[in-house]
């Protein structure tokens, strides 16, 4: 196959010597897979913060398995449409996404370790909580690798880089990148095992991206809400900051939300070598008082406009990530940009998480919006893509008019009520654009793909793919890349693998990744077919086979 984008072979530059290199075999799921060991169906069922009885009990063994062929998916063509003597004919673009990392400061006073340990919520709590800086290295190597056989154009996180909106949070992810020393510690200095690279608090070297493949970021509703669902108040803002550890009630039930009270929500202990929860359990448990944890001023909670703006402070490119100083000064996380002066195609970066002074009902503030601004800004967006004959892609954090999991869509993924546009608008909208051919988003943590099928059977260019990756914190901990090519025909196809971060036996990526199965074992979540491989064809206007016949 040609490649038709930008050869920066003799630009690739050796990343810094890692801390914690990968495993020197690099595939692709099309290659290889991570498979699931069942556990004996006899086996106890260890407590989710018995770390180590996982293996014993047999929870969080894996093997590895062949790989998973790309299905080649024709739901946007015309029915008869024979790919039979089909074939790829050069490359247009390359890249990869990531998403829902969720770096998180297991030591804040202000996570909710307790919601997990004892209410089942994955999300509050699973042992990878120590080692999310990690797997975000190996992520970041892995790309690397995969770039040296096949170069991206670009690379995308499609949002929630923090699991709590702390600035400590977003540092270890863009430092990451950077390739800067990583000290995934924070309050006290803890070293609960002895000595350099052995614990999962030390000091150490981030690899770093590549730093001839440029970079983009999408804002997600964890980025800015605390734990994705409620704009941070004065009491969270201080517990973040201080030594008291939060006290909450349940507030996925309680009318009250994050005013509600009675469980200190717990912490890790840092200087333990497997980080033991502490200071969790209803006040009643503490008559002495509050829980406490050391404090630290760089827990502190960013605003819209902060976080944004913390991506100018970086050594990777481009600067801002995308986001312009203008914008991100006002808080507004959108822009487009072009990744290949060769090839007639844009990607539209959405913001379509809430507004921080949206009304704060039983849901949070977790779910999918526009207001007049940004949908404004995207009609303009894409009215200029097609009026330009340019092929877009539309990146957001929050899936738009996706396929519902087999157990329901749940209603903290909904679209918002409060929104300028309402869903089934805002798609019927989209299905004007014959030159939009995908959308990629994250936030579900769910490797799915949706056909968005045209409205118009005799139009079917006007159906586009909508592609989503599951989160690098939670199991499968994947990313994907995405690569478009132009076939025989005058269509195109967007081929899509899954990537498992390569780790080596022993690291604490490859740990991180038993206790993410672990975790999924536990709760009785699924753990098989998460993964998804496809090709997914697409038909282009006249104009646009016309535009791309040179290519």
């Amino acid at each position: 196959m040609d490649k038709k984008s930008n050869d920066s072979t003799n630009q690739k530059k050796e990343p810094e010597k890692a801390s914690y290199p990968i495993d020197t075999a690099v595939f692709t799921t099309a290659e290889r897979t991570i498979v699931p060991i069942p556990v004996p169906s006899d086996a106890t069922k260890p407590l989710i913060h018995e770390l180590t009885q996982y293996t014993e009990h047999g929870y969080g063994l894996w093997k590895y398995g062949a790989g998973l062929p790309h299905e080649k998916r024709l739901d946007l063509m015309s029915a008869g449409y024979d790919p039979t003597a089909v074939t790829h004919s050069s490359s247009l673009l390359h890249f990869f996404t990531m998403t829902d990392i969720h770096l998180t400061d297991k030591e804040s006073p202000g996570q909710v370790p307790f919601y997990g340990d004892q209410w089942g919520v994955i999300s509050g709590y699973s042992g990878i909580m120590l080692y999310t800086t990690h797997v975000l290295d190996a992520a970041v190597q892995t790309i690397n690798a995969l770039h040296q056989k096949k170069s991206f154009d670009f690379g995308i996180s499609l949002g929630d880089n923090c699991n709590c909106t702390q600035y400590n949070e977003l540092r270890w992810f863009i430092d990451v990148l950077d390739g800067q020393l990583i000290t995934p510690d924070s309050g006290a200095k803890d070293d609960p095992i002895p000595g350099p690279y052995n614990d999962y608090q030390d000091v150490y070297q981030a690899a770093g991206l590549d730093k001839s493949i440029p970079w983009y970021q999408a804002l997600g509703n964890h980025d800015h809400f605390w734990m994705g669902m409620f704009p941070p108040d004065d009491y969270i803002r201080e517990t973040l900051v201080g030594d008291t550890i939060i006290n909450l009630g349940n507030i996925f039930t309680s009318t009250d939300g994050i005013k509600s009270r009675g469980y200190y929500m717990g912490a890790l202990d840092g200087s333990t070598p497997y980080g033991d929860i502490i200071g969790a359990g209803p006040v009643a448990d503490f008559p002495a008082g509050a829980p406490t944890v050391p404090a630290d001023p760089n827990r502190r909670s960013l605003l819209r406009n902060e976080w944004l703006n913390e991506f100018f402070n970086t050594t990777s490119q481009p600067q801002g990530h995308g986001f312009t100083e203008a914008d991100a000064a006002q808080g507004f996380a959108c822009y487009s940009f072009e990744p290949n002066a060769q090839v007639p195609l844009k990607v539209i970066v959405l913001d379509n998480t809430q507004n921080d002074d949206d009304p704060v009902d039983a849901h949070g503030t977790g779910r999918g919006s526009l207001d007049s601004k940004r949908y404004d800004w995207l009609v303009n967006e894409l009215d200029q893509g097609q009026a330009e004959d340019k092929l877009m892609i539309l990146a957001t954090h929050i899936p738009i008019g996706a396929t519902p999991e087999s157990s329901g869509l749940n209603a903290l993924m909904s679209w918002c009520p409060y929104a300028a546009v309402t869903e089934p608008d805002l798609i019927a909208k989209l299905h004007s654009y014959p030159n939009l051919i995908l959308l990629v988003c994250g936030h579900r943590h769910l490797n799915m793909v949706t056909a968005l099928k045209s409205p118009d059977d005799s139009r079917p260019e006007l159906g586009f793919w909508e592609v989503e990756t599951a989160s690098l914190r939670e199991f499968p901990q994947q990313l994907r890349t995405i690569e478009v090519v132009k076939n025989s025909d005058n269509t195109v196809s967007i081929l899509t693998t899954n990537v498992d971060p390569a780790v080596k036996a022993g690291s604490f990526a490859d740990i991180s990744r038993s206790y993410a199965l672990a975790a999924q074992q536990i709760f009785d979540l699924p753990t098989e077919d998460r993964s998804y491989n496809a090709e997914l064809v697409v038909q282009l206007t006249p104009e646009m086979q016309e535009k791309l016949a040179n290519l």
